[in-house]
């Protein structure tokens, strides 16, 4: 699993509806919300897993939530526990945790309450999943520690980009896999090159006079 995956299962239809039904907002502002706030979760769980003071108290975190049973999304979510998940946004974000709320809320259009339902609801899940792969790389391979797997997770990835991607839509997502194969895909205001056109002619017409 990388951190495409991870962000996958967190904005996944039925992810995206178990969250807005815990945090009573519609599915359209749930959306929005993570856009625009999970990268910050994300830079938090980052710095917790390289922190000196953090590491310890995160690695245990982690191991904790990779027990929990994610493979039924809409389940897990409808007992998530709100008020976890709120201890975990606050250790995440730590101070920056007010200005993502708002900035988040403004961008949604969810009051400050849904935003942070919102998030109260995702975090667990984000922990679960970050935990399950933690899990999963160092019983490949004992010598890995948390620092080394998140790091290898989480830096130097434009989350945000990635979250655009995932959430903008049918026709984005299926453009994903032929530019990962090395297609070159065309998006709506680049023109094809003439010898793109000379190819695909000569292919169609080959032969025909």
């Amino acid at each position: 699993m990388d951190i495409s995956s991870i962000l996958g299962s967190l904005v996944s239809s039925d992810s995206i509806s178990g969250i807005s039904s815990a945090a009573g907002v519609s599915e359209k502002e749930a959306k929005s919300v993570l856009s625009s706030a999970l990268p910050g979760l994300l830079s938090g769980a980052l710095a917790q897993s390289e922190g000196a003071d953090t590491v310890s108290g995160f690695a245990g975190a982690l191991a904790q939530h990779s027990a929990d049973d994610t493979s039924d999304l809409k389940g897990f979510l409808s007992g998530v526990d709100l008020k976890d998940g709120a201890k975990i946004v606050g250790h995440l974000l730590g101070s920056k945790e007010s200005d993502t709320v708002a900035a988040a809320s403004a961008a949604s259009g969810a009051s400050e309450a849904g935003t942070r339902g919102v998030l109260s609801a995702a975090a667990p899940l984000l922990m679960s999943l970050l935990g399950q792969e933690t899990q999963a790389q160092q019983s490949q391979n004992s010598g890995l520690n948390v620092t080394g797997i998140i790091g290898s997770l989480l830096g130097n990835v434009d989350t945000s980009s990635l979250l655009l991607g995932l959430l903008g839509g049918g026709n984005q997502s299926a453009a994903q896999p032929q530019a990962a194969s090395g297609v070159q895909s065309l998006d709506s205001n680049q023109k094809p090159s003439g010898g793109f056109l000379s190819n695909l002619f000569g292919k169609l017409f080959g032969g025909k006079k």
